[in-house]
């Protein structure tokens, strides 16, 4: 969720650059939608006078306003704390913040009222950014003094105070830790004042937010605020595999997503037999495989025939199970497995988007392979015949040369013409050889 100012430009985010203070806050965590802004309050009906400030990484109070001021969602004020004065924004106001107290269980009328002083002046606003500012290179520092000292401790985060008198650091611990040194090393470190408050580590995950599996952002940093127990058996009955890499958020602990549709399974599972409920036929016992909860069948097999599985429905199985109590057995599952044999059909899915496919520029390669060997045969089918008719050219070439040659006396006539035609040939290549040879010695 953003506001018009965090749109992109030239492809790099613009952002409003108000460093958390947006006026709309859109961009806030765990943000409420007011959506009696625009409506009226009925004749004499006075605005309800409490006001929801919402400080660093969600961190939200209530507080009465005593002095009447106009305020209105994204105002920096001045809140009362337990020594000095603190800084937030006002994240709501009107009657959905009675509704917000009442749902955290908030009294209205507490034995200490916090109240809202002023608006923030530009001081104010100066102090709070510098001493935010100061918040990063000091947990880096932090966490090497713990790390000194050899505490089992995180530091994850810090948060002034507004005035700058207080800094509040946050850490998780398995185990109790007793940081007494270590407050003596902040505060002669830093020079201000310490708290040190232990968070779990779900709370320090909606702190410091982050992206979940799923791509959006985490549940606990945006909208969620009960966190409630997560067990394995909300895996298993969801049909997930007990993988703890792939059910852990970035906590540590099981996803808090696991429980938003249990319910659902659950109510679905009641019609399924239960997975160790074993069907008794003519032909054998049959013991459960495998659930497919949103199409409500079940794959049985017979013990000994574990590779061949038998699909049924729920209803079937059931009905297999009560006749199984009356001590009668049907004669075999096949019988009702032959009633859901599927016809394969083929599902043909519009391109309803507009989006063509990738590969719709690649010529096909197949189609060039089959063209390329083609040509290569007809070529290789050509090649002989010009083989031969050079070979036939050759012979016409020798037999005229022979005709025109004189007899040589000193050599012996020969008389098959065949033979010296082809010794003819055998000098001719020789004679043709032995220039390369020449050269070959003269080099």
């Amino acid at each position: 969720m953003a506001c018009a100012s965090c749109s992109t430009k030239d492809g790099s985010p613009k952002g409003c650059k108000n460093n958390g203070t947006c006026g709309t806050d859109s961009c806030n965590k765990l943000t409420v939608f007011d959506w009696l802004a625009n409506m009226s309050l009925p004749n004499g009906e006075k605005p309800y006078n409490w006001v929801e400030v919402r400080y660093k990484n969600g961190r939200k109070e209530y507080y009465k306003n005593t002095e009447n001021l106009t305020l209105s969602i994204g105002d920096i004020v001045a809140t009362q704390a337990k020594s000095g004065h603190d800084i937030g924004m006002v994240t709501l106001t009107g009657e959905l913040v009675r509704v917000q107290m009442k749902r955290k269980n908030i009294s209205e009328n507490p034995e200490e009222v916090l109240k809202i002083y002023r608006k923030a002046s530009q001081k104010d606003i100066d102090i709070w950014s510098a001493a935010r500012d100061k918040e990063e290179p000091m947990k880096v520092r932090a966490r090497q003094f713990a790390i000194d000292l050899k505490l089992q401790m995180k530091i994850s985060d810090i948060e002034f105070q507004g005035d700058a008198s207080k800094a509040t650091f946050y850490y998780t611990a398995e185990e109790r830790v007793d940081f007494r040194e270590l407050i003596k090393v902040f505060a002669r470190e830093f020079r201000t004042r310490i708290e040190m408050k232990q968070v779990g580590f779900r709370q320090e995950a909606a702190r410091l937010g982050g992206i979940g599996s799923c791509g959006r952002e985490l549940c606990c940093s945006t909208w969620l605020t009960d966190f409630r127990s997560v067990s394995t058996s909300a895996a298993r009955y969801q049909q997930l595999s007990l993988n703890p890499q792939k059910l852990a958020g970035q906590c540590g602990k099981l996803k808090c997503c696991l429980n938003y549709e249990l319910d659902t399974y659950l109510d679905a599972l009641k019609s399924f037999p239960k997975n160790d409920t074993k069907l008794y036929t003519q032909k054998g016992t049959a013991v459960c495989q495998k659930t497919d909860i949103f199409k409500g069948h079940l794959w049985y097999a017979y013990e000994g025939e574990w590779m061949n599985w038998h699909k049924i429905t729920t209803d079937q199985a059931n009905e297999i199970i009560e006749l199984n109590k009356q001590k009668k057995k049907v004669a075999s599952l096949e019988e009702y497995a032959s009633e859901l044999v599927e016809v394969d059909t083929k599902e043909v899915f519009e391109n309803v988007v507009g989006q063509d496919s990738l590969t719709r520029f690649d010529s096909p390669k197949g189609n060039n392979k089959r063209k390329n060997n083609r040509r290569k045969g007809n070529q290789g089918n050509k090649k002989p015949s010009n083989a031969k008719g050079a070979s036939n050219n050759k012979n016409a070439a020798s037999n005229r040369n022979q005709n025109n040659q004189k007899p040589n006396p000193n050599k012996p006539n020969v008389k098959n013409q065949g033979q010296g035609g082809q010794g003819q040939n055998k000098r001719r290549k020789n004679n043709r050889k032995k220039p390369q040879n020449n050269n070959n010695a003269a080099k």
